[in-house]
């Protein structure tokens, strides 16, 4: 049997990793939804900028020395985060949530590729745990189309959410790489670049950076709630196996499909449903690991 001591930061690890999934999910509702009405680059620029002033706070209350090299690694994720961000948020606005975020999700694969080459080794039940997620967010993605319009909404919207996936997953393994020594830092090194890399593209396009001032409140918000599933996540990786905080940081579309059932009146088929359920299996054999 192993001792409390050796079971506590696994349990630390996974709850903090199922906290980043409420926000990410919260985030990316409120991020779809105001990107259905708004043009896309002044929705990521404004919830990015909100996002970076808040780990501007964060670092100035709590850091206690200066950033190590391996926050490159974050700077690097952060690029590839936002891009995939993009990418999400407009799969969201064109597409069907409760399709797109799921999709957006088998991103996990890549932590836990990463995870297991550099020979983290979950236990059995973890293993178990980690496919029958997986599984589960697949299944959560399936869905018939009325029309011909919508088929190809569908594709689009799937594509996206494809390239989401992977930007997504690579940003999670820059962030455990980054995060070892200061969460702050690698923080503000993601957000930094990200904020940047939007900027030079909406001055490029000359596209729109603002928002109207009622909208403010709700965009920022996302941008806040983004951020903290970021910094609950970079904890998550320094407490557990990659493999097993990455998978359960993964389950964002739980909450996405939620609150697009309770708020937008999505449907959810009942193959989405048992999907559902084996997300939330998976999570409770991995916590039971």
């Amino acid at each position: 049997l192993r001792s409390p001591s050796s079971v506590l930061p696994e349990v630390l690890a996974i709850a903090l990793a199922l906290s980043s999934a409420i926000s990410w999910g919260s985030a990316d509702f409120l991020g779809g939804l105001y990107s259905r009405r708004l043009p896309l680059l002044a929705v990521m620029f404004v919830s990015q900028l909100a996002g970076l002033a808040g780990v501007l706070v964060l670092v100035a209350l709590t850091a206690r020395s200066g950033p190590d090299p391996e926050v490159l690694y974050a700077a690097l994720g952060g690029a590839g985060g936002v891009v995939a961000l993009t990418a999400f948020y407009h799969a969201l606005a064109i597409g069907t949530m409760s399709i797109v975020a799921p999709i957006s999700a088998t991103g996990a694969a890549l932590p836990v590729i990463v995870g297991v080459a550099t020979g983290e080794r979950p236990s059995s039940l973890q293993a178990v745990g980690i496919a029958v997620a997986v599984v589960g967010v697949v299944l959560a993605s399936r869905e018939i189309a009325d029309d011909a319009e919508h088929a190809e909404a569908i594709r689009l919207s799937v594509g996206l959410a494809l390239v989401a996936a992977l930007g997504f997953g690579g940003f999670l393994t820059a962030m455990d790489a980054a995060s070892e020594h200061s969460v702050q830092w690698a923080l503000l090194s993601a957000r930094s670049s990200s904020v940047m890399l939007l900027l030079a593209i909406t001055l490029a396009v000359s596209a729109p950076r603002s928002v109207p001032r009622p909208d403010v409140p709700g965009v920022a918000a996302a941008g806040l709630l983004d951020l903290s599933a970021n910094g609950l996540f970079a904890l998550a990786s320094t407490k557990g196996l990659l493999s097993v905080v990455g998978v359960c940081g993964s389950l964002y579309p739980v909450t996405t499909i939620v609150l697009a059932r309770v708020v937008l009146g999505e449907r959810v088929r009942r193959v989405q449903e048992v999907g559902i359920g084996g997300a939330l299996a998976g999570v409770a054999m991995i916590a039971a690991g």
